[in-house]
């Protein structure tokens, strides 16, 4: 390997997972108040599929060409003005793009520690799926103790994230799934309600489920055709939010059950936040996530890793909805 370079995952055309490629590229320099992570995992997210298909571009600033939004590893060189970590500290954290790489360059104030007794490899698995479900859940939608959350999709890396958070801080979980074994996994993490998700009444077995009450929060990570038994399961003031839409992106809202539970019905990504937004995400999640994830003994869900090389076999497993949690691609 040229000196100054590194290895990459590529994606050489929009197209199918077949176009993502192993190549030497330029190794990234830190800046003022920037660290340079050598990388031990990269995450992979269905926002990657998305971009390996050429229909959800990078932010500016990031790579377009190097799929990845999340890294665990530890600091190799910082810049100018760093002050928050040293060389060998052991991180992890989100990027706009170019997380499939033996190195990226972040912003001090987005890293992460990787939380005590968790190996850099598996927190290659937390950030995007444990971020994203504590944004969501907790600090858009106020979950708290004594509440009930259903959880769509609980079996994707977002969902899992958010079962585990949601039982620490002592709520009700129900959660979905088309997947029999999926509901069967979830449930030995501590799922205390299992519902057949996809065209299954699951509406009806919720509001059974909470006496006819209802949920305070919905996470849904399906979109589309769930919204409507969304607006039926909702308890009075309840909150709804709306994470991922691999099941469609439109739907038919009942506005006026909406108005009668006086309920709210919101969006949210991550990607495309503003920088400052996304480093204010990570000093609240350093200072009651990751302490709370280390009170609970709690840990991401893999499913599986692999190296670099097959990066075109995970995206194909992911795409099939295959993996139960995430999957990783490993560089040591």
């Amino acid at each position: 390997m040229a000196q100054g370079a590194m290895r990459a995952v590529v994606i050489r055309e929009p197209g199918p997972p077949q176009v993502l490629e192993v190549r030497e590229v330029p190794r990234p320099e830190p800046g003022p108040g920037e660290i340079r992570v050598q990388v031990a995992g990269s995450g992979i997210n269905r926002a990657d599929l998305l971009q390996r298909r050429g229909a959800y571009p990078a932010p500016p600033g990031w790579p377009q060409d190097i799929p990845g939004l999340e890294y665990s590893g530890v600091v190799e060189a910082v810049g100018p003005g760093v002050s928050l970590w040293r060389p060998g500290d052991a991180v992890m954290g989100l990027v706009g793009g170019g997380g499939y790489a033996e190195a990226v360059v972040v912003d001090e104030r987005e890293a992460l520690a990787v939380p005590r007794g968790m190996d850099p490899v598996e927190a290659a698995a937390f950030p995007e799926a444990w971020l994203t479900a504590w944004d969501a859940m907790v600090v858009q939608m106020g979950l708290s103790a004594g509440e009930t959350v259903l959880i769509h999709a609980v079996g994707s890396g977002v969902g899992t994230a958010a079962l585990q958070i949601a039982r620490a801080l002592g709520a009700r979980t129900l959660g979905t799934s088309r997947t029999p074994a999926k509901l069967r996994k979830a449930e030995d993490l501590g799922l205390d309600v299992a519902l057949d998700g996809g065209d299954a009444p699951w509406p009806d077995a919720v509001r059974d489920a909470t006496d006819g009450r209802g949920v305070d929060v919905v996470v849904d990570l399906v979109g589309g055709p769930y919204v409507p038994g969304n607006l039926a399961s909702v308890a009075e003031r309840g909150r709804i939010v709306v994470v991922g839409v691999p099941g469609g992106t439109r739907a038919d809202v009942d506005l006026r059950a909406l108005m009668r539970r006086r309920a709210s019905l919101t969006g949210t990504v991550l990607r495309a936040r503003p920088r400052e937004e996304k480093i204010a995400l990570a000093r609240d999640a350093a200072r009651r996530l990751v302490p709370l994830v280390e009170r609970a003994g709690l840990r991401p869900v893999t499913d599986r890793v692999f190296p670099p090389e097959q990066a075109p076999d995970a995206h194909e497993v992911m795409e099939a909805n295959l993996n139960f949690g995430t999957l990783s691609i490993v560089w040591t």
